[in-house]
């Protein structure tokens, strides 16, 4: 049965979450589950929110074929709505902060999906490794603000040049965001400075610097 539509059997808290996020299960298989109602309101986004960008980061991933984003629901569970993932069991052998500091093919192609979806809280916990090429990223609720937020532990690349497949999906990017499912999630003045953000790393052609408006690193970075 699809974590989309199963019922969860609630398993647990994961206690070091700043949100309401339980480890649930459906059909065997582990789940994520942050309901709507156990989210904490934050200054710069609306109230309520969170799980519907989660769930607009997944289908950016899958617009992108990217394929990092674990498979992601926006839908009902035993609190109400929420945000249910597919759980990963990451390699706990390998070492996530010396892998992410790397220039690691797949690490440099999560820090361009964190710029495309302005996301303010990439910390070296929201990083999930199965093997040394298949690493997921986590944890998307601050993402999609109408402001540059970006802030995270990927800055390795900083003014690099973006290869021709990387401005080949920001291009792609441009020509299809936003999906009608993503367009219900974001508001359009968020869908507006997403898309300004997009056309601007595509005239640039490079990895963006740190804001001087905004941390370039959350705190704490795990």
């Amino acid at each position: 049965m699809s974590i989309s539509t199963g019922d969860i059997s609630i398993l647990g808290r994961i206690a070091d979450a700043s949100n309401a996020t339980l480890l649930g299960e459906i059909s065997g298989k582990k789940v994520v589950y942050k309901p709507v109602a156990g989210e904490r309101p934050l200054w710069d986004f609306p109230d309520g929110n969170l799980a519907q960008r989660e769930f607009a980061a997944y289908l950016v991933s899958e617009l992108l074929e990217f394929g990092i984003v674990p498979p992601t629901y926006l839908r009902d569970g035993p609190y109400g709505l929420g945000m249910v993932q597919e759980w990963i069991e990451a390699d706990e052998e390998i070492d996530i902060v010396e892998l992410s500091q790397s220039n690691n093919a797949c690490v440099r192609k999560i820090a361009l999906f964190d710029i495309l979806i302005n996301n303010g809280d990439r910390k070296f916990g929201h990083l999930l490794a199965t093997s040394q090429s298949m690493i997921y990223g986590i944890d998307h609720g601050v993402t999609f603000n109408s402001e540059n937020k970006l802030r995270t532990v990927l800055w390795q690349w900083v003014g690099e040049d973006f290869t021709t497949e990387e401005l080949g999906h920001i291009k792609y990017f441009l020509d299809n965001f936003p999906t009608p499912e993503i367009g219900e999630l974001l508001t359009q003045e968020e869908i507006e400075a997403t898309i300004t953000r997009a056309k601007t790393l595509h005239e640039t052609g490079t990895f963006p610097e740190p804001s001087q408006d905004w941390p370039a690193v959350p705190w704490p970075p795990f």
